[in-house]
Order: structure tokens, then sequence, then C-alpha cells
């Protein structure tokens, strides 16, 4: 990486001033940046542009919060490049869910899987209702000994913030297991709440949303190890 080179960050989702999970969203960046001592330049990538923008350019990509969005399909594509490519990816609330669903048609083969969000008739949904919606809760998420998320927090158990009212539907997880993205945390219930593509370079999405908890003086640890991950792959590029 070159001195001075602030690290281009395509964040996926449509932005809106008035939601706090998207203002969180640029301040938790700059919080893993000035921890690690870089630069980045966040980029909201709107979802109904990305059916047909370029993206090589972005390091990483962070799917931000916020659905339904405009255009499911432009965040599927982005998630579908970051996996197919190598590029770090972290998604939080909605992209956890863009990320299930991508990994379900893509990589399962599922081409009619779907959101409950977005049709809550569809045959086969992959995402759907939680039992008990989550919006505005903090709770406890108990993750995997073994998992990439439990190396990042350097703990079995964090409780972290939740905006969201749809998950994982449980009766899949074995087969997104199968086929490589495991789930490395969930609930004291144990209904998924992490997932992540252990052969990746860092491809990890929550169900919560860690931005809102992260601070200057304490960077989240999710977008640092994500941020970090995107300084070693330009490190791995420039040499």
């Amino acid at each position: 990486m070159r001195p001075g080179h602030a690290i281009p960050i395509g964040i996926v989702g449509d932005f809106d001033a008035s939601r706090p999970t998207h203002v969180a969203t640029d301040a938790a960046l700059a919080h893993a940046a000035g921890a690690l001592g870089v630069d980045v330049r966040p980029i909201w990538l709107a979802t109904d542009a990305l059916l047909a923008s370029p993206l090589e350019a972005y390091a990483g990509f962070f799917v931000a919060p916020g659905s339904p969005y405009r255009s499911a399909d432009g965040a599927l594509r982005a998630i579908a490049h970051a996996r197919e490519r190598a590029r770090p990816l972290l998604g939080t609330c909605g992209g956890f869910q863009h990320v299930v669903l991508e990994f379900a048609r893509n990589v399962l083969g599922r081409r009619a899987a779907q959101s409950a969000e977005l049709d809550p008739h569809a045959p086969d949904l992959v995402v759907e209702p939680l039992a008990c919606p989550l919006v505005g809760e903090r709770a406890v998420v108990l993750l995997r000994p073994d998992s990439c998320a439990a190396t990042f927090y350097g703990a079995d158990a964090v409780t972290e913030e939740f905006r969201c009212s749809f998950g994982l539907a449980a009766a899949y997880a074995p087969a997104l297991e199968r086929a490589g993205l495991a789930v490395s945390g969930v609930d004291a219930a144990g209904e998924p709440r992490v997932v992540e593509l252990r052969e990746h370079p860092f491809f990890l999405a929550t169900l919560f949303v860690p931005q809102l908890s992260s601070t200057a003086q304490r960077p989240h640890p999710l977008l640092t190890a994500f941020v970090a991950a995107m300084v070693g792959r330009a490190g791995r590029r420039s040499t």
C-alpha cells in the first residue's frame, strides 16, 4: 500500500442520513482506520446502480443495514463479487440477510431462495421473520471458539445491539455449513447470529450492528479486523 493512499471501501446500501446505522458505519470505519494508522475512503454505492457498476476499484465491501434495498439484485451482485474475487466483506443486519441469500442462490444452487422481507409468500425462504424481533435490543451472542469471529473479538461471548426483524431460517444452517458458510455465532437459544466463510481472507456477516458500539477510543474489533484485511490485501498487491 502506498503511503498516503486511502483505501476505497464500497459501502453497499442506499445511504440515508436519518438512519443512525448509516452514520455509524462511516464513523466506525474511521475509528478502525485510526487505530491501524491508515486512511480509508468509504464510498456509498446505491444498490440500483450496482446492477451494472464496475466493482474492481474497491478494496472491500461493507454491506450496510437498511433493507429492503432499492435493488436486492444490485446488493447480491456486489456480495458475489467479493466472495468470488477474495475481496474482504463485512455485512451487518440487512447485509447478513443478503449474504445468506446470495450464498443460497449461487453456491447451494437454490435459485428460488428468498427473504421473507422481500417476498413473504415465496416457497423457499432462507430468511424468515425472527420469533422475537430484535429492533433496539441488546443480546448476548455466543461465538464458536474456533471461529474467525471469536479470534477477532478475543472472546467466546459478546453483547451486541440489534436492529433486525429477520434472520436465517435455522433449517438452512446445515446445508450452508456443508457448503462452507459456517454459523459461527448464535444466541442463547442457538439461533444463528453470525456467519463466516472460512476459506476466504475475510467474509463475515452479523445479524447485529457492531458499528453502533464503536467509538474512537474503542474501535469495534470486527471493523478493525475488516479494515486490517483490506490493508493486508493492498500490501500483497503492491509487493
